[in-house]
């Protein structure tokens, strides 16, 4: 069974701790593990289980700081626009929101099409954003210096291309 475990003062964000393959393990099964999408979701776990930990005191989990900072950067949008912010497709972004309009964060009205919901920080979202944006910085600074400054610059450029 694996088991994730985050390391801030490693160099990796995270390690995965295996028991011993089986002795007839097929190589290629084996080298599966090497995969790429297995090991930047496992990093993403361990990086935002450290970011909800962190964003706790604030009552906010990490998806739920991403959702109210994209509609605090982008104001009063459409839900579609939020989703393309935030590279996630309108039915993950209508999970996320649900909590956050239920408990006040965030507002919905009609937009200027009937289809379309405009999504906007209520002055609880607002609040909560406020409180919680020192926080984020605290956790993105633990990030950042557990990685290295100029080895996190590299990383974004890559996400961002």
């Amino acid at each position: 069974m694996a088991s994730l475990c985050y390391r801030a003062a490693q160099p990796r964000v995270y390690t995965l701790f295996m028991g011993k393959l089986p002795a007839k393990r097929d190589d290629d099964l084996a080298e599966a593990l090497d995969c790429a999408c297995l090991n930047l979701r496992m990093a993403a776990r361990a990086v935002t289980q450290m970011y909800d930990t962190v964003l706790k005191p604030a009552g906010l989990k990490a998806t739920q700081f991403s959702v109210l900072a994209a509609v605090g950067v982008t104001g009063e949008a459409s839900m579609t626009v939020i989703a393309r912010t935030l590279v996630m497709d309108r039915t993950t972004l209508t999970r996320n929101l649900k909590p956050l309009i239920e408990g006040g964060y965030i507002a919905t009205a009609a937009g200027d099409d009937r289809r379309q919901r405009a999504i906007r920080l209520t002055g609880k979202g607002e609040a909560a954003l406020a409180e919680a944006l020192p926080l984020w910085k605290k956790a993105q600074e633990q990030v950042v210096n557990g990685v290295g400054e100029a080895r996190w610059r590299g990383m974004a450029k890559l996400l961002e291309e």
